[in-house]
C-alpha cells in the first residue's frame, strides 16, 4: 500500500488513516507518503516515496534498529512542539486547560545513566546492548550520541565484567551504569537467583574486573560487591552519596529545569514538603529557601538525603522521613505546616498522596511528573479542591525518545 502520513502518534509512530482504520508507521513524519505492506495495523521497514522537509540525517549508528531514539529523524522544532501537544493532549483528556510552555530541550551527550542489557553471543562473545523496538531482541550498541561520552568510553570494559553475570543460562544481566562525581557505578540486575545466585568464583570475576576499570561500585540488585568509593551527587548545594541501585535523574540538565521552577514557584513560603523526594533532587534546592519536610518510601534514599545535610552550609531545616506514600499518604494534619508542597511520584502517579494535597492549607503545589497522562489525573483532583493549574513546563529529559517529562505548578 501507498499512504500518508498524518500525525505522530504517543508512541513516536507515524499514522495513516485509511478506510479500514489507523495504521502505523514506524520511524516516519508528518506530511509523508510511504510504501510498504501492511500487517495487523503497522507498516514495518517502510519506504519512504516523499520525505517531510522535517527529516534530518540520524546521528546513531544503530537508528532504525536499536528501539532507544526512534525520532532522531524529526528536526529539533517539530519534535520538540510535538512534544508540547503531547502534554496538551494529556490535559485535555481531563478537561483542563493552562499555558504550557515551549518544551525544555536538552543537549546529546548529556545522558548520564544507561540500562544496558547483556547478552552472549553464539560464538561466545558478550555484547552490551538496547532491544530493539516492540522486541526481547538484543541491539549491540558500540557508541550512542544522547549518553555522556564517559560512559560510552567504558563500554568495552563493561562488555567485559558483564560476562561474569551470565552463568546461568536463565540469566539476562541488564548493567545499570551510572556517572557519578566519583567515577562509575554499576549495579546489575536479571540475575537468576533461583538456583542459588551467582557463585563467589564469578563474583570475585567480576570484582576484578571492576578493578581494573576502577569502578567507584559495582552492586548486584542493590547489594555492594565491591566499593573503591562512595558514588557522590550533587543536589543543590549539597552533596549526596548515591543510594547502590537508587533513582537519579538522567539529564543533570533536566534536573536542573526541573529544580529551578520548583524553586521559583515555592519562593516566598516558610515550610514546604517534598514528597517522593528520593534522596533529596528536590529537597536540597527547596532548602536554600525554605524548611523542607522531605518524604519517601525507600530507606536507602532517606540515609543518604540525611547524610548530605551536613554536606552544605546556607540551607534551611530539612526534617526526612521514611514513609510510604502510596499505603500511607501524608494527611493535611501531617502537611498543616507546610505553605508550599512539591511532590514528584513514579509513573503511575500519587493519586491517594493528591487527595490528601488537596485537603491542605498549601497555597501552592507544584507537580513533577514523567507521565503526562497520570499527571492530568491527579491534576484535575487539585483543580477540583479549588486550585488553578498556572503554568506547565514540558522537559525533554529522554533525548529522541516519545518520553516527556513535566513540571506543573498549580495556585489555590
Amino acid at each position: 500500500m501507498t499512504l500518508k502520513i498524518a500525525r505522530v502518534a504517543g508512541q513516536g509512530d507515524g499514522v495513516a488513516e485509511t478506510p479500514g482504520g489507523p495504521v502505523f508507521v514506524p520511524l516516519t513524519l508528518p506530511g509523508e507518503t510511504v510504501r510498504g505492506e501492511v500487517r495487523d495495523g503497522r507498516m514495518d521497514g517502510a519506504e519512504v516515496v516523499e520525505a517531510s522537509p522535517d527529516r534530518v540525517p540520524p546521528v546513531s549508528p544503530q537508528y532504525g534498529d536499536c528501539g532507544g531514539c526512534s525520532l532522531q529523524h524529526w528536526a529539533s522544532k517539530p519534535y520538540l512542539d510535538w512534544k508540547r501537544d503531547q502534554v496538551v493532549a494529556a490535559l485535555a483528556r481531563e478537561r483542563i486547560e493552562t499555558e504550557v510552555e515551549a518544551t525544555v530541550a536538552v543537549p546529546p551527550g548529556t545522558r548520564r545513566r544507561l540500562a544496558l542489557h547483556a547478552r552472549r553471543l553464539e560464538d561466545g562473545r558478550v555484547v552490551l546492548g538496547f532491544k530493539a523496538r516492540k522486541s526481547w531482541r538484543l541491539v549491540e550498541v558500540t557508541t550512542c550520541p544522547v549518553a555522556d561520552p564517559r560512559l560510552v568510553a567504558a563500554f568495552p570494559l563493561l562488555a567485559k565484567m558483564a560476562g561474569a553475570f551470565l552463568e546461568h543460562p536463565k540469566s539476562a544481566p541488564t548493567l545499570h551504569v551510572t556517572w557519578t562525581l566519583d567515577g562509575l557505578d554499576v549495579d546489575v540486575t536479571g540475575v537468576e537467583r533461583r538456583s542459588g545466585g551467582l557463585s563467589a568464583d564469578r563474583q570475585m570475576q567480576a570484582i576484578r574486573a571492576a578493578g581494573e576499570g576502577d569502578l567507584a561500585r559495582l552492586s548486584l540488585a542493590g547489594e555492594t560487591l565491591v566499593m573503591a568509593r562512595q558514588p557522590r551527587v550533587r543536589f543543590g548545594p549539597a552533596t549526596v552519596p548515591l543510594p547502590a541501585g537508587g533513582f537519579l535523574q538522567a539529564v543533570p540538565e533536566a534536573e536542573d529545569a526541573m529544580t529551578s521552577r520548583a524553586v521559583a514557584a515555592v519562593k516566598g513560603a516558610k515550610v514546604v514538603a517534598d514528597l517522593f523526594c528520593g534522596a533529596g533532587t528536590f529537597t536540597f534546592p527547596l532548602a536554600t529557601v525554605a524548611r523542607v519536610i522531605a518524604a519517601d518510601a525507600s530507606a536507602a534514599g532517606i540515609a543518604a538525603l540525611k547524610v548530605g545535610i551536613g554536606s552544605a552550609k546556607g540551607m534551611k531545616a530539612i526534617e526526612a522521613q521514611a514513609r510510604d506514600l502510596f499505603r500511607r499518604p501524608l494527611t493535611p494534619f501531617d502537611l498543616k505546616a507546610c505553605e508550599a508542597i512539591v511532590f514528584d511520584p513514579p509513573r503511575a502517579g500519587a493519586i491517594d498522596q493528591t487527595a490528601q494535597i488537596a485537603g491542605t492549607k498549601a497555597a501552592v503545589v507544584v507537580g513533577v511528573s514523567c507521565n503526562p497522562q497520570t499527571f492530568a489525573r491527579d491534576a484535575r483532583v487539585l483543580i477540583d479542591s479549588g486550585f488553578r493549574l498556572e503554568t506547565v513546563t514540558p522537559v525533554d529529559q529522554f533525548l529522541w525518545s516519545s518520553h516527556v517529562e513535566l513540571v506543573g505548578v498549580f495556585r489555590r
